[in-house]
């Protein structure tokens, strides 16, 4: 089967990476932006172009949510299968005569660091039986967890990564900031956050919760309040503690 990775940031570059790796040869990866195509290229050895969208069977679209409907119309084969990347595109975001699916990773994606691939969970969505066997296959070559997921279930798996990733992740940048202001090395917390996800590979989240509120520790969520010279820090602050404290019913 001949396979195209459309696409030349992260997520491209990571599924020509995990394919590469597990032996899936890649007939081109194409995109607009030659100089990271050509990184990747150099890199796993595949052919690559920024010009001539090779003939496929497969053509998996990692770009933007909001680049996938134009960048669609660049095939114009239709006896091939053609899925996209997104975790909150239904597969008809696809624009064209070819038959459409979604080819989910749950991962967080840099281009500097490495991953896991067997351990990432891909959820697959297409028209019929034949292209949810080939995806599977497919995957199933990459990843240990695969699964077939409509497009109402992939909207709640990537809301739930939102929460679970992204927000984290900003209140990660956040406390920097914090630490920042008083000369504190972040490095000093990094064995308290990898305690508090390793923790929930073990306690369900709500029952690992520790801090001031859960605690409904009044004297020192005041004293917190009162160091927040940020405002926006104040309010997620006070945002997360009333969060934490009506889950507890405090």
């Amino acid at each position: 089967m001949q396979i195209v990775i459309i696409g030349s940031g992260n997520v491209a570059y990571h599924m020509a990476k995990a394919f590469s790796l597990k032996g899936i040869s890649l007939a081109q990866i194409f995109g607009r932006n030659e100089k990271e195509l050509s990184k990747i290229s150099e890199e796993l050895n595949i052919p690559y172009s920024a010009k001539h969208l090779e003939d496929a069977d497969l053509y998996i679209i990692c770009v933007s949510d909001n680049s996938v409907g134009e960048v669609s119309k660049l095939i114009t084969k239709q006896d091939c299968l053609v899925a996209h990347t997104s975790g909150s595109l239904p597969k008809e975001a696809l624009h064209g005569e070819y038959r459409k699916a979604s080819f989910y990773p749950l991962q967080t994606f840099s281009k500097s660091k490495e991953l896991e691939y067997e351990k990432i969970p891909f959820f697959i969505e297409t028209e019929n039986e034949e292209d949810t066997k080939t995806l599977f296959e497919l995957a199933s070559r990459v990843s240990e967890n695969v699964m077939e997921s409509t497009h109402e279930k992939r909207k709640y798996i990537h809301l739930t990564a939102v929460f679970a990733c992204n927000f984290v992740n900003h209140l990660f940048s956040r406390a920097k900031e914090i630490s920042d202001s008083q000369e504190i090395p972040f490095e000093y917390f990094l064995p308290l956050i990898d305690e508090t996800v390793q923790k929930i590979h073990e306690i369900e989240p709500k029952m690992a919760q520790t801090g001031p509120a859960v605690r409904n520790d009044l004297r020192v969520l005041e004293l917190h309040e009162q160091l927040l010279r940020n405002e926006e820090s104040l309010t997620i602050y006070k945002t997360m503690n009333h969060s934490i404290q009506k889950m507890y019913e405090l």
